[in-house]
């Protein structure tokens, strides 16, 4: 028998111009220096099924049937296209609040997937997991964007979609700040806030600044970034949801931010800055903004090109 323990950091996903398709890793601690992410202890059982036997670190409870459970869909994935005749045993802790937009629904399908492969002597190479981690993101959000789940698995910025994940360049030096405020968007109301008619110039002007994004990464034009770093089309609809967001958007970008924008599907709001000085001057900004707002945020910061899930430990003859 052999088992093994995996984390996943937390993510940003969309990062303003790539909605459902660029993602960046959030590779921290948090405010008691712990790190920011979920952690799944995967053993194999030699039962013929995915079972999750524990759920730990937040107070609502998740479903532990195997396929209702984005780590448990993960693992069922997996084993299925390797077709195993044991099982896995698995214990979740999480990190993540979820309705944070930090993508704690993809960090437990990823560090599930890890830890099963780890336990299982990692027959697979890190990026052949990509697959499985986002069958297991189905779960939850009931479609395959890879968003989350890309660099939470890999780390660094990418661009992912339903068959693979791409790491992209980060300029030298990226930091990226998140604040987080005490209160929950549940994903379906920020799709439903989509569900409106969008104009032909709303796409023109989104794919103009996702081109400008692209091109600014490859040539490591930071002005092109900074002009190219903002959503003009899913964040307009979704702002109203998040109390105080122009405010900590403009704080963001007062404190020397190259851009601004929800992280995920919110409330959390990310800014990206030339340097860990700016990053730290940038986070207190949007603290305060979010306070003369009435809600109580923690910041935190990390450089962009941060580390993705890791194996922690494994036990019993796993490499």
């Amino acid at each position: 028998m052999s088992e093994a323990i995996a984390f996943a950091p937390a993510g940003v996903g969309n990062v303003a111009v790539g909605f459902d398709l660029i993602g960046h890793a959030l590779d921290c601690t948090d405010q008691h220096g712990i790190p920011l992410g979920d952690w799944v202890h995967a053993r194999i059982i030699a039962e013929p099924e995915v079972r999750i036997t524990e759920l730990s670190g937040l107070p609502l409870p998740l479903p532990r049937n195997a396929a209702e459970n984005t780590a448990g869909r993960a693992v069922l994935a997996y084993r299925a296209a390797l077709g195993l005749s044991h099982g896995f045993e698995l214990r979740i802790h999480k990190g993540i609040a979820l309705g944070s937009g930090l993508g704690g629904s993809a960090a437990s399908a990823v560090a599930a997937v890890v830890a099963a492969n780890a336990a299982n002597g990692a027959p697979l190479a890190l990026s052949e997991l990509y697959p499985f981690a986002l069958e297991g993101e189905c779960a939850s959000s009931g479609a395959k964007h890879g968003d989350n789940v890309g660099p939470q698995l890999h780390g660094g910025l990418c661009f992912t979609n339903a068959q693979r994940c791409y790491p992209l360049p980060v300029p030298a030096d990226i930091w990226a700040v998140v604040a987080h405020p005490d209160v929950v968007v549940e994903t379906k109301t920020a799709r439903a806030a989509l569900q409106v008619p969008f104009s032909i110039g709303e796409f023109v002007g989104q794919s103009e600044k996702l081109a400008g994004f692209l091109i600014a990464l490859y040539q490591n034009d930071r002005a092109l970034l900074a002009s190219s770093l903002a959503d003009v089309l899913v964040e307009p609809k979704r702002a109203p949801l998040i109390p105080g967001f122009a405010q900590v958007k403009q704080a963001a970008l007062d404190a020397g931010a190259l851009g601004a924008s929800i992280s995920g599907a919110g409330p959390s709001v990310f800014a990206w800055f030339g340097g860990r000085s700016d990053a730290e001057r940038g986070a207190q900004a949007m603290v305060d903004a979010f306070a003369s707002a009435g809600l109580q945020a923690n910041a935190y910061k990390a450089v962009l090109a941060g580390r993705g899930a890791r194996v922690v430990k494994t036990l019993g003859g796993a490499e």
